[in-house]
C-alpha cells in the first residue's frame, strides 16, 4: 500500500513539475541562457587564459583552444544547473504549502515520511532529466567547437551530473523544508541561482581567489562537484595537450587555474577524494531530510 502511495505521489509531482509551463521553462531555459552568457563574455576571457599561459615560441591550435574554452564553458554551465534547477524543481513542495494542497494530502492516512520521499524522488527525476537535456546541448556545442572526450569521459561526465544532482536535490530539500510562501520562495531562488556559481567556483576558478577565500570555499562540497565535472569535461583535452609535446609544468599549471586540480588548505584533493565529498555531504543532508520527516510525523500522530 505505501509503495502504491509513493509511486502515485512521486508520479503526480513529476507531472504538477512538466505541466507547470512557468516552472518547466525557467528550468529548462536557465541552462542554456548561461551556456549564451557564458559564450558570449567568458569565452574570450577563457581563450587569453590558455594562450596567455604558453611558454615562449609555442602555440596551440584554434581546435584545441576551442575545445578547452567550450569543455570549460560547458563544464561551468552543468555544475551550477545541477544545484539550482534542483531548487526550482522542488518549489512544488513549497507551493504544496502555500496553496493549501498539503492539507489535503495530510488528512489522508499518507505518512508524512512517504509525502517527502515523494517530493525528494520527484525533484531528482526533475531535476536530472533537465540536465541531461542540457548536457546534450553542452556536448553538442563541444562536438561543434573542437571534440576531445572519449566515451569513458562521457560517461564519467554523465555520473558527476548524476551525483551533483543528488547533492543538489538533497540541498534543496533541506531548504525548502522550513518554507512556506511565495516570497519566500523567489528569495531563496534569487540567492541561490546568483550566489551558487561563485561560491562553488563555477563562475570564476577559485584558483583566482586570495588564499583565505580558497580555503574558506574548499570546505563547501558543491566546490568538489564543479571541479569533477571540470575535470571529465576537460579531459581529452589536456590529454591533447600531453600528447603534442606541451611542457609538463604548463599542463598541470592549467589544471590548476580551472580547478580540475584542487586544493584543500594547499594538499592536493585525490578524485576518489571529491566523489566520496559530494556523496558523503549528499547523504548528511539526505538523513537531515528524513529526520526533518519523521519529527513531522510524530507531531502529526
Amino acid at each position: 500500500m505505501n509503495r502504491t502511495v509513493f509511486f502515485a505521489l512521486v508520479k503526480r509531482n513529476v507531472k504538477m513539475f512538466f505541466r507547470d509551463k512557468g516552472m518547466f521553462l525557467v528550468s529548462l531555459i536557465t541552462p542554456l541562457i548561461l551556456l549564451l552568457l557564458y559564450v558570449t563574455f567568458l569565452g574570450n576571457v577563457y581563450r587569453d587564459a590558455f594562450t596567455s599561459a604558453l611558454p615562449g615560441g609555442l602555440t596551440l591550435p584554434d581546435k584545441l583552444i576551442n575545445g578547452c574554452v567550450s569543455a570549460q564553458l560547458v563544464s561551468s554551465v552543468l555544475s551550477v544547473s545541477a544545484v539550482t534547477v534542483a531548487f526550482c524543481s522542488n518549489m512544488l513542495m513549497v507551493q504544496d504549502r502555500a496553496n493549501g494542497t498539503i492539507w489535503d494530502l495530510t488528512v489522508t492516512p499518507v505518512n508524512p515520511g512517504i509525502l517527502g520521499g515523494a517530493y525528494f524522488t520527484a525533484t531528482f527525476i526533475s531535476t536530472l532529466l533537465i540536465n541531461l537535456i542540457a548536457a546534450v546541448g553542452g556536448l553538442v556545442y563541444m562536438g561543434v567547437a573542437g571534440w576531445y572526450m572519449s566515451a569513458y569521459d562521457v560517461v564519467l561526465l554523465l555520473c558527476d551530473i548524476v551525483l551533483t544532482v543528488l547533492f543538489g536535490t538533497a540541498a534543496s530539500s533541506v531548504v525548502n523544508f522550513f518554507l512556506s510562501s511565495q516570497g519566500q520562495i523567489s528569495a531563496v531562488g534569487t540567492v541561490v541561482s546568483s550566489c551558487y556559481g561563485f561560491v562553488s567556483g563555477a563562475y570564476m576558478p577559485i584558483s583566482s581567489f586570495s588564499e583565505g577565500l580558497r580555503n574558506v570555499i574548499s570546505v563547501l562540497p558543491g566546490t568538489y562537484g564543479t571541479s569533477l565535472i571540470r575535470t571529465h569535461s576537460m579531459a581529452g583535452a589536456f590529454r591533447e595537450m600531453e600528447a603534442i609535446g606541451l611542457p609538463e609544468a604548463y599542463i598541470s599549471g592549467m589544471k590548476d587555474a580551472v580547478d580540475s586540480n584542487i586544493y584543500f588548505f594547499g594538499s592536493a584533493v585525490e578524485t576518489w577524494t571529491k566523489y566520496a565529498v559530494v556523496l558523503g555531504a549528499a547523504a548528511v543532508l539526505i538523513g537531515i531530510y528524513i529526520l526533518l520527516n519523521r519529527f513531522r510525523s510524530k507531531r502529526k500522530g
